[in-house]
């Protein structure tokens, strides 16, 4: 894991004890990673949240429910991106794109992504505890895209208001820097990944 991200992880956790969010959020992604759990088994314990996405993978609901476990046996939050039935299965929050809600109940935790005002606004009425903004700097999920930058990201925060600002899209512990005390939490998946033995 990215120690640099780890490190700001635990300052921010000191900073903001009362807040019940994880600072630090892994996001599955199956193209790169089919089996999350060995990643989420070595997340540490308090300080993270996962975010399920792996969308079409044919052995979703098992592995939903071996992560759950997981994370409930690691004391990690879990939420589910954009499927509101498997996330009351597992037990878990729910992560909406682009801040559609799409559902009339939802659960305790709800996150959501946001990638311009429009969406933030629509994350915010939906009720969402933590919004990731992004993608902050280029990212191997979506090469070429558009990026905000930190003066890009730090804007949208702004509007964010009473709702925790997330950073997501190209973040580790050199970049995280750039976007100051405004930033309640990072979302990331490489940076995850454990370290290679020298």
């Amino acid at each position: 894991m990215d120690a640099g991200l780890l490190a700001w992880g635990r300052r921010v956790k000191r900073r903001r004890r009362r807040n019940k969010i994880p600072p630090l959020w892994f996001f599955t992604d199956a193209a790169r990673l089919p089996n999350p759990l060995p990643v989420i088994a070595t997340l540490p314990r308090g300080l993270c949240g996962v975010v399920f996405r792996h969308d079409a993978a044919p052995n979703r609901l098992a592995l939903g429910r071996e992560i759950a476990a997981l994370c409930r046996a690691r004391r990690l939050v879990l939420v589910v991106a954009g499927d509101a039935h498997l996330a009351a299965r597992l037990h878990a929050g729910l992560h909406l794109r682009g801040g559609r809600r799409g559902v009339l109940r939802l659960p305790r935790l709800v996150t959501a992504s946001a990638h311009d005002a429009a969406e933030l606004v629509r994350a915010k009425r939906a009720g969402a505890g933590l919004v990731f903004i992004s993608p902050v700097h280029e990212t191997k999920s979506h090469s070429g895209a558009p990026v905000l930058g930190a003066a890009g990201w730090r804007r949208l925060a702004r509007l964010a208001g009473a709702t925790n600002a997330a950073a997501l899209g190209g973040i580790s512990g050199q970049t995280i820097r750039a976007l100051g005390k405004a930033c309640a939490a990072v979302g990331a998946i490489e940076a995850f990944f454990p370290k290679p033995q020298q």
